[in-house]
């Protein structure tokens, strides 16, 4: 399996919906789960499966991305031979135009010539779950078809794909000829040049790609069996390493029903919430159904129903923020939100 699969992750998507949380970062870099970034799924089940060699290729904001991933060391991907490759790929074209993934790949066409892995796995950076691709592989192999789309069994696409790298190098050699831009305008092609097979993964599985979808799967994490569902044991997802202190609980402090990251100092209460490093929660204050990321600062007597809090903020005392499940309050990072300033 080290010599065989070819991990293939496309960074470059961005989603309207999601242009509140992305305005520092790119979607790959979301943080997720009070610890995790989106693209640690993918990366961690590539590992997992096997893989020891992963192209990432990033448009926009990829600073942040870069800093998360570093050299790969936390996936064990800092290797002599094959390991983590970053490829930051150009926006727009000459003309003003997107372009497509293949145009992507075909600036760093020599890292695909040099690979020798036989099949490559290809696939999108905002999808939360966890699979082992090594079953999928034997399943290509046996079924002949030239192209393997992964499906989940209670919808579409999971725009997930297993090509021989061979082809893969020839779809984007010939991109012009054809006028293909990416792997789904090939499965999508009404002229069956190529046989396309789907696979259908009936585990858990989201695509992260709205406000509201982001908040309503963060939610469903603090079910028992969603969580044990995304984190087995012997199947671990990885993120980056930060040293830091406990969390500490101080006296009169509450908390139900919530996932708190290390570094924390709670003094209010906190229910049905998932808290992220370093998050400090004053005296008095109430947190219900938020997501609040790192380093967030959240004053005395505040309170906080179905909201998520960017990196960095700061809430005055006092202050009173009200959203819905469908229509969570989102504070864009490293602002400040006083009690003056509620709507």
């Amino acid at each position: 399996m080290k010599r065989k699969l070819l991990g293939v992750i496309d960074a470059t998507t961005y989603h309207d919906d999601l242009e509140d949380l992305l305005t520092h970062r790119s979607l790959a870099a979301l943080p997720f789960a009070g610890r995790y970034r989106i693209i640690d799924f993918v990366l961690s089940n590539m590992v997992n499966s096997g893989i020891r060699s992963v192209a990432i290729f990033p448009k926009m904001q990829y600073r942040s991305l870069m800093d998360h991933l570093g050299s790969g060391k936390n996936w064990d991907l800092n290797r002599k031979r094959d390991g983590l490759f970053f490829f930051p790929s150009p926006i727009v074209d000459n003309d003003g135009n997107k372009i497509g993934s293949f145009e992507h790949f075909a600036a760093n066409l020599d890292f695909f010539y040099r690979s020798t892995q036989e099949y490559a796995i290809i696939s999108n950076c905002y999808t939360v779950f966890n699979m082992n691709f090594r079953p999928i592989l034997d399943w290509h192999s046996r079924s002949g078809c030239d192209i393997t789309e992964i499906h989940h069994k209670d919808g579409g696409s999971m725009e997930m794909y297993l090509i021989k790298t061979s082809l893969l190098i020839k779809l984007i050699e010939t991109r012009n000829e054809t006028g293909y831009t990416c792997m789904k305008d090939v499965v999508n092609d009404l002229q069956d040049l190529y046989s396309v097979c789907h696979y259908e993964y009936d585990g858990y599985a989201v695509m992260i790609d709205s406000i509201e979808n982001y908040f309503s799967t963060s939610m469903t994490l603090l079910k028992t069996d969603v969580w044990k569902t995304l984190f087995p044991k012997d199947q671990p997802i990885f993120t980056k390493v930060k040293d830091e202190p406990p969390t500490k609980y101080v006296k009169g402090s509450e908390v139900k029903n919530a996932m708190i990251a290390n570094g924390c100092i709670i003094s209010g209460t906190v229910e049905n919430s998932i808290i992220s490093r370093g998050v400090k929660i004053g005296k008095g204050a109430v947190i219900k159904n938020c997501i609040i990321m790192q380093k967030c600062q959240i004053e005395e007597n505040c309170y906080l129903d179905s909201v998520i809090l960017d990196k960095d903020v700061k809430v005055e005392a006092g202050a009173q923020l009200t959203g819905t499940a469908t229509a969570p309050f989102v504070i864009r990072k490293g602002t400040k939100q006083g009690a003056l300033m509620n709507s």
